[in-house]
């Protein structure tokens, strides 16, 4: 009976390198024809998840950076209380409430029950749990795409790491998740005859509903469309079969259109993106949004560059689907920080299959052959695992260690003002506070009674409130005039900041508080007089003896 093994290079089984039998192993052995499966034995699916999921908790991450969980977490609260979803800002504002329905609310919903249920390390362990999942079905892709079981898991560790640039707990998580379900229904319909198209206008519906980014999805079906009507006028023999395929992903693409419309802004939610993207000054000034910053150790630069070098070497050329895709997405990741979890998920899989190839050409050469021989053997074995126990005692384990508080996530005292906002809570502070958009997301969360803030990490605010923003951050000519207009009678910023060394330097405002992360500053108005007689002699904690002490 000859071996049955599955995968590209199963054959080498037969005629690859041998092993003697004095060092015949359970690894050896397994490899053998036979007809068990063994629940006890971890796939490498599995090593994949446990080793990601298990490692992001234990690197214990920054996964609540930017504080944006914190009004992902209370809009989720207001539409679970309401039954209904916002059609207004619903947070106290410096200004009236404008016009503002989240394009996020079904991901915001999650995180709220998760809340409720868990509280913050609730929704910092699921979210780690989705972004380690994203990993194993990465894999599961690319083995089902042909590509060698070696080679597919390194993919997946390169993408994953490059993506790691983003593991925050946000919406955005999800999304990617729906990205690749989508681009596996295309691939499995362009190159393997499957179509689990149906399956489109239903995660359409959710990731309209999920996060904005959903818009990528129908840029990812435009290239598969515009491939095979270049396909259907270049190669005469598939002509017809590239129409058809056109024909029915237009179909496709028409059903998930109309699926983005059942949500709660209706059509206008086709027009966000654009007019998020329309906002140069959000664009160009907002962190989030600017190019890559290449001068720090980045894993993406790694994995552009060794994009380049594998098809500057690789043996077959791209075809016309593969070459819009790599142009597209590397494009936006150069663009933009933001995309580049899109730019690993799309692009890898192209990657491999090129890596695969080269192997398959060189695969005679005594140092590509035994490469071959060892993920021919595993491929064998893999193909012997049943179920996935190992991930599943996995996750049993980081829920024990939540619920025993071995594992605890909450916003961090180093980079978010949690100190300073107590402080405001403490001295009953109110009126209109400027702040930066990253306390204000925490002060979101904080729900400080009385405040109302200036700016937070959402982007519904418009070009004229981001440049206001923007002008008294930078401290340019007339920034004390946009404090004027709205009334602000406290500064809570950065005690690092331009902002809170001049405002040290004015007369006409008193530092009230200040350590490690936050200066508080109130105006010097007749309200204010007893909270400053109080606090006369604050020090900033930047250049205090002891920052460790409330001054």
């Amino acid at each position: 009976m000859e071996p049955n093994v599955t995968g590209r290079f199963g054959e080498v089984l037969e005629h690859g390198p041998v092993i003697g039998h004095k060092h015949r192993t359970l690894l050896n052995t397994m490899a053998e024809p036979q007809h068990r499966n063994y629940w006890f034995l971890y796939s490498i699916a599995d090593i994949i998840f446990i080793a990601f999921f298990l490692g992001i908790l234990a690197a214990n991450l920054d996964l609540f950076a930017g504080a944006d969980a914190g009004f992902h977490i209370k809009v989720g609260d207001y539409i679970l209380d309401h039954r209904a979803v916002p059609t207004h800002d619903i947070f106290p504002s410096a200004t009236p409430p404008s016009p503002w329905t989240p394009p996020q609310w079904l991901a915001e919903v999650i995180f709220a029950i998760l809340h409720r249920a868990f509280g913050l390390t609730g929704v910092a362990v699921f979210m780690v749990f989705v972004m380690a999942a994203l990993c194993p079905v990465l894999f599961k892709f690319l083995r089902s795409s042909g590509v060698s079981i070696v080679v597919a898991a390194m993919t997946v560790a390169i993408a994953a790491g490059t993506s790691g640039v983003h593991w925050l707990a946000r919406p955005h998580v999800f999304a990617l998740i729906l990205l690749l379900v989508w681009y596996i229904v295309l691939d499995a319909f362009q190159y393997r005859r499957k179509s689990y198209l149906y399956l489109l206008p239903l995660v359409m519906l959710l990731w309209a509903n999920i996060h904005g980014s959903f818009v990528i999805g129908f840029v990812l079906l435009f290239v598969y469309i515009a491939g095979n009507v270049f396909k259907a006028r270049s190669a005469a023999e598939d002509s017809r079969e590239a129409s058809k395929r056109v024909r029915v992903l237009a179909f496709f693409f028409v059903l998930s259109l109309v699926a983005t419309l059942a949500n709660p802004q209706g059509y206008k939610i086709l027009l966000s993106p654009f007019e998020l993207a329309s906002n140069r000054v959000l664009v160009d000034r907002i962190s989030e949004w600017r190019s890559p910053n290449f001068h720090g150790i980045l894993l993406y630069e790694y994995m552009l560059l060794f994009m380049i070098v594998v098809f500057a070497t690789a043996v077959k050329r791209l075809n016309a689907i593969e070459v819009m895709l790599v142009l597209i997405f590397t494009h936006m990741s150069l663009y933009s920080g933001r995309f580049i979890p899109l730019y690993a998920v799309i692009v890898s899989p192209i990657i491999a299959k090129q890596i695969d190839k080269i192997l398959e050409e060189h695969r005679e050469k005594k140092r590509f052959s035994g490469f071959i021989a060892m993920s021919g053997r595993i491929t064998a074995i893999d193909a012997r695992t049943k179920w996935h126990l190992w991930s599943a005692l996995a996750i049993l384990a980081a829920v024990v260690m939540c619920f025993t508080g071995t594992i605890k996530y909450d916003f961090d005292r180093k980079s978010l003002p949690v100190d300073a906002v107590e402080f405001l809570q403490q001295e009953k502070i109110t009126g209109n506070v400027f702040n930066s958009d990253v306390f204000g997301s925490y002060m979101i969360y904080a729900a400080v009674p009385g405040i109302r803030m200036f700016y937070d990490g959402r982007d519904m605010f418009g070009k004229e409130r981001t440049e206001e923003y923007l002008k008294v951050m930078d401290v340019e000519m007339g920034w004390d005039d946009v404090l004027t207009k709205y009334d602000i009678s406290c500064v809570i910023y950065g005690n690092h900041s331009a902002l809170s060394s001049l405002l040290l330097e004015r007369e006409d405002w008193q530092l009230v508080y200040s350590d490690k992360v936050a200066n508080v500053f109130v105006k010097k108005t007749p309200e204010n007089q007893a909270l400053i007689a109080k606090y006369p002699n604050v020090r900033p904690a930047a250049t205090a003896k002891d920052e460790g002490d409330r001054k």
